[in-house]
């Protein structure tokens, strides 16, 4: 009879690790898609703003015709990428860098440096990137909370019988983290 309570006892506890070891990871693998989503939301936001910033530098530097298909090419590029954080990455980055010209175009022209609407555009899309930079944070803090779980004892056992995979972080290029050189 108390071998038989040891047993249940045993089992009840493994049920329990089981069980709680599943929970943490879904709680955690459910926070980093809640965390893509924000960083979803304001890459999409972003992307709205730059019609707008385009169309305005446009009647100020038509002839600056190349840093702007640099940016419609890099938000075309942006929207196309594929849904995953290397993916939108690689994209973002490259649309980060154009918009960096973009703006360095505001310096080169002062009647667009003054005019109302680039001004509340650029202020907008910095205030954008902010919220980018943290939406990023947040998700790469999801992203090593959930794959220090996968690695931790007991749950590493469980993680790989349930197929919970890790998951990659959202990485800056190595270019976007140079600052660009621009001639006029």
């Amino acid at each position: 009879m108390v071998i038989l309570v040891i047993v249940i006892v045993i089992a009840v506890v493994v049920l329990a690790l089981v069980i709680g070891a599943y929970n943490g990871l879904i709680r955690r693998r459910n926070q980093i898609e809640n965390a893509w989503s924000q960083i979803d939301v304001q890459l999409k936001r972003r992307l709205d703003l730059i019609p707008n910033l385009v169309e305005t530098v446009k009647g100020y530097a038509a002839h600056e015709s190349e840093t702007l298909e640099a940016v419609i090419n890099a938000r075309n590029a942006s929207i196309a990428a594929p849904d995953t954080p290397d993916g939108q990455a690689g994209a973002n980055n490259m649309l980060t860098g154009a918009l960096g010209k973009l703006f360095a175009l505001g310096e080169a022209y002062p009647d667009l440096k003054a005019n109302q609407s680039f001004l509340q555009l650029q202020e907008e899309l910095t205030a954008t990137e902010g919220r980018v930079a943290y939406s990023r944070q947040f998700y790469n803090d999801s992203v090593l909370d959930y794959n220090n779980k996968l690695e931790q004892f007991p749950t590493m056992f469980f993680a790989n019988a349930m197929k919970f995979d890790r998951r990659e972080y959202f990485q800056a290029e190595e270019a976007a983290r140079t600052v660009p050189s621009l001639e006029f």
